[in-house]
């Protein structure tokens, strides 16, 4: 019934709306900008305080039974372009969750949505949002709902409002909004499980205005895409004063700061957060919290930071190590990018069942995922630290997460990384289930070698830079594959170029919204290797070139003398097979009788001649070649030139027995590392190990299944 009252609701409005205007709305073809913002873009370079865009004032209830928040709020936006605007566009997100017809849902059919929870929404479980007033001066402002991006029908996760009165250039105006919040079951970010609710995209949140000069801009033009299921989120930076109210006994987390105690009223106790300089506000409210942990950070640059982690009782332990990893991780970004500048941070540990909500990211709030069964410790120290990075790259640097994702997750995850290998840490250990039935896995692998498995590839359909809807693969390879790339640029740039180059990075963007375009002039800059950036950026954020390089043959063979017609002294002479076999035999007892018995691989009489040949079936990287002999020697062979594949051949006192492509491991994205060395003679010892724990694990599985 809902779903059909709105689309009579939306013919009517349409019916009655002002002329369309001509601003533009960037659309589903929309992705990586190659052409540099204007220095001047999003108010220029800022200290500490963003240009503050847009302000809300909201007023929530919740009611933790029903699963839904009434709200009304007052919206005040400024318009930065230089032309009147007669028409703003909304976020409504909640709406992804309305039916199984919207672009989100129809998106998910391809598989589970981070593969943590049910993908089906049963009776009583859909979510939504609902405008029940717009006004605008005392004035209602008709709406309809729009699909930028060409998805359903169903899809009402956007909406245009035609305004009575336009906003001038430089002018502000306010929206006065009453909405209306059906939560769904916990999904995909937002909702509830039991009286535990997550709240998050939960109020109209208008779109983002660029202007020329802006993410390549030329004209002014609107971004406000449709919620899709691999996209996140896009807003101004701005203001927010937001008025909680929650039954009594009920324990709220939220984006900002607390303002005194919570205020007593007849529907329960309302909590006032205030925070400006984000673009975004979620909050949490349960009944079944244990009393919080909390902890203060300081720093040179930053702060005094108030640090709360909430959490169920039974996962005390997984609180501990939240609060641990998030007062690290405030001071590894904040030494390797920049100061943190807010004065909270709030981790929220997620009950058991409602690990939908877990692992997601919002400003100067987060949720991680707890210890369990099947959630390692060293997993979720990875998960905690990876939300609270993107504080940095999502909060403070606020790109395009629809059209440009790798800006957020993929840098994320390799600053991330970069922070967890320099702690040596191991999270791919034993899952507890897995260890309580005595099974043992391999050793723990660092983060960086578990990316390599997902982050490299022979052949790839998308870029880097592509948006997060118009792909053909898995958005998963953006976090793994960003993380792997830039680890092989920080090694080729060598030393802390890379680091600089972030460090410059968060300088001048931050509180702005940077492209891909503008990530690469600020490395080209501040590292001085333009050219290679510039190439880096061309092969692999803007094309799929892959990185396989291998060592394709490996020959050492005895130089014995050649047979046949030869000029010895002037006089033409014949060497036979025998007469060369006759002078072998001489030279190897004169070398004994000179030297002692001589090993199979020498040295002797005769040295080695080795043929060595790489293969290239990517893209370049500077490689260094090891060589191994038999008497102990090695030699590196620098292989710089940027052929397809190279061929050597060399004489050596003893038999060459390997070589070996990137011993150091510097370049991670290389696809297949198996074929980086070759032997001269094949040794089974590898396949033997591995076919032995096979055999292992399926006896152990035989002899389980014959005791069931």
């Amino acid at each position: 019934m809902r779903i059909a009252l709105a689309a009579l609701l939306a013919v009517a409005q349409s019916a009655t709306e002002a002329p369309a205007d001509d601003v533009p709305l960037a659309g589903y073809d929309a992705g990586g900008v190659r052409v540099p913002s204007s220095p001047a873009a999003w108010g220029g370079e800022r200290d500490a305080t963003s240009d503050r865009v847009v302000r809300y004032q909201i007023k929530a209830r919740l009611d933790p039974v029903k699963h839904t928040v009434e709200g009304s709020q007052r919206l005040t936006w400024r318009n930065r372009s230089a032309r009147p605007i007669s028409a703003v566009y909304l976020h409504l997100y909640l709406n992804a969750f309305e039916s199984s017809g919207t672009t989100f849902m129809r998106e998910m059919r391809r598989g589970q949505f981070r593969g943590l929870g049910s993908n089906e929404l049963k009776k009583g479980q859909w979510g939504f949002i609902d405008l029940r007033k717009v006004e605008q001066g005392g004035k209602r402002v008709p709406w309809r709902f729009v699909r930028p991006d060409g998805g359903p029908p169903a899809d009402h996760t956007v909406a245009r409002l035609d305004l009575p009165e336009p906003v001038a250039p430089g002018g502000s105006t306010t929206l006065e909004i009453d909405f209306f919040d059906q939560l769904p079951r916990v999904i995909a970010r937002t909702g509830h499980h039991g009286r535990y609710h997550l709240v998050a995209q939960w109020f109209p949140k208008i779109g983002v205005l660029e202007v020329p000069g802006e993410r390549g801009a030329t004209a002014p033009r609107w971004n406000c895409h449709e919620f899709h299921l691999n996209s996140e989120f896009y807003a101004d930076f701005g203001s927010f004063d937001v008025e909680l109210t929650v039954p009594r006994g009920f324990t709220v987390g939220a984006t900002g700061a607390l303002q005194a105690s919570p205020r007593e009223t007849p529907q329960g106790l309302a909590h006032r957060y205030l925070q400006d300089d984000v673009h975004d506000f979620a909050w949490t409210a349960w009944d079944g919290f244990a009393p919080p942990l909390d902890a203060e950070w300081s720093h040179e640059g930053s702060p005094r930071v108030k640090v709360r982690v909430l959490h169920p009782p039974e996962y005390s332990s997984s609180a501990q190590l939240t609060l641990k990893a998030t007062l690290d991780a405030l001071t590894y970004f904040s030494d390797t990018l920049g100061p943190y500048p807010y004065g909270t941070v709030t981790a929220v540990v997620p009950p058991f069942g409602a690990w939908e909500s877990g692992g997601m990211e919002y400003p100067t709030f987060f949720t991680t995922i707890g210890t369990n069964a099947i959630f390692t410790p060293g997993f979720s120290q990875m998960v905690t630290v990876h939300e609270f990075g993107h504080g940095y790259f999502y909060g403070l640097l606020a790109s395009n997460e629809f059209e440009e994702p790798f800006l957020d997750e993929g840098l994320n995850e390799f600053w991330t990384t970069r922070m967890l290998d320099s702690r040596g840490t191991r999270w791919q250990e034993t899952p507890p289930i897995l260890g309580r039935l005595g099974l043992q896995l391999m050793p723990g692998m660092t983060r960086r070698e578990s990316q390599r498995l997902g982050g490299s590839a022979r052949s790839l359909a998308d870029t880097l830079s592509a948006s997060a809807w118009k792909r053909h693969g898995s958005i998963g390879w953006v976090y793994d594959g960003t993380a792997v790339w830039f680890h092989d640029l920080e090694a080729r740039l060598g030393g802390d170029a890379l680091a600089r180059g972030f460090k410059e990075y968060y300088r001048r963007w931050k509180f702005r919204h940077p492209s891909t375009a503008d990530l690469q002039q600020a490395l080209e800059e501040a590292t001085g290797q333009r050219a290679l950036v510039h190439e880096f950026f061309e092969n692999h954020v803007h094309r799929s070139a892959a990185l396989d390089d291998r060592i394709d043959q490996l020959r050492s063979e005895e130089a014995l003398p050649e047979i046949g017609s030869q000029l010895v002294a002037g006089q033409r002479k014949e060497l036979t097979a025998d007469d060369r076999d006759k002078a072998v035999k001489e030279a190897r007892k004169a070398w004994k009788k000179a030297h002692g018995e001589t090993k199979k691989d020498g040295p002797g009489p005769f040295p080695f001649r080795t043929t060595l040949v790489a293969r290239r079936h990517g893209a370049y990287v500077p490689q260094t070649i090891l060589m191994k002999f038999a008497d102990g020697s090695e030699k590196r062979i620098e292989w710089a030139e940027r052929e397809k594949w190279k061929k050597w051949i060399f004489e050596t006192p003893a038999r060459a027995v390997s070589a070996e492509l990137d011993r150091e491991k510097r370049w991670m994205a290389d696809w297949n590392k198996l074929d980086d060395a070759r032997a001269v003679e094949k040794k089974p010892l590898a396949a033997r190990r591995w076919a032995t724990e096979a055999g292992a694990w399926f006896g152990l599985l035989f002899a389980v299944l014959e005791g069931l």
